[in-house]
């Protein structure tokens, strides 16, 4: 199913350069009244724009948690506790008929990661995602993307089309690690705990590690490969 969204995106793009994730979201909730939803990770980015959204704008909108059966203890603790803070219409997908490491393991091997990251990702992220996002009807996306996250993020629009032609709303494309940190410690947006101890891009535990002083926040993420992005903003 292609989805059309007749919006000129040059214009909007330029518009809104310097407009605040606030004015972004704002845009999109009068712009998009049916349809929209937000994607999340619940790394720190990600509950900014949750907590503009419910606090600051209050207009709840469906979150879209992919569960990959891999992530961090801390991770999966943090989305039960916003969950439970915003009354979030958590909306939580994953691999169809697993429910445990043990069960994935048994089905496709004990490190599939290793084997073929590109058909984890496949599995775990990209399918349950497009599923997600059909079965809950989207016309446009929301995403915690920054381009100063990493450089093949340098370039990112704020405002862009999928391959299904839905919007895909990046509101804090032109802010910073710092104004993120400046906007949590601000509002007293709650965060993993493990962005303190060294991990600043959160993904799933086997394949995520520390990041080192002067690297990319998101050096951390398929260490060790060429890899820069999961498959689902490709």
């Amino acid at each position: 199913m292609t989805v059309s969204i007749a919006f000129d995106l040059d214009r909007l793009n330029q518009q809104f350069e310097t407009a605040t994730p606030k004015e972004i979201l704002a845009w999109s909730i009068e712009n998009v009244p049916i349809g929209l939803v937000q994607t999340s990770a619940f790394n720190v980015d990600d509950l900014v724009i949750t907590h503009i959204l419910y606090t600051e704008l209050k207009h709840p909108v469906p979150v879209i948690f992919l569960d990959t059966l891999y992530h961090f203890p801390q991770t999966l603790e943090l989305v039960a506790k916003a969950k439970e803070i915003y009354n979030l219409d958590l909306q939580t997908y994953k691999t169809p008929d697993l429910d445990s490491r043990k069960a994935f393991a048994a089905k496709y091997g004990e490190a599939l990661w290793d084997e073929d990251i590109t058909k984890f990702h496949q599995i775990t992220k990209i399918e349950p995602l497009l599923r997600g996002l059909q079965e809950l009807n989207t016309t446009a996306w929301i995403t915690g993307r920054r381009r100063d996250q990493a450089v093949t993020r340098a370039n990112m629009p704020i405002f862009e089309l999928d391959n299904l032609g839905r919007l895909k709303v990046n509101p804090i494309a032109a802010s910073t690690r710092k104004d993120s940190w400046g906007y949590v410690a601000e509002h007293g947006v709650i965060y993993n705990p493990l962005h303190d101890q060294g991990y600043p891009s959160i993904g799933d535990e086997p394949i995520t590690t520390k990041v080192a002083d002067g690297e990319d926040e998101r050096a951390g993420r398929w260490r060790g490969t060429a890899k820069t992005e999961c498959g689902i903003h490709i």
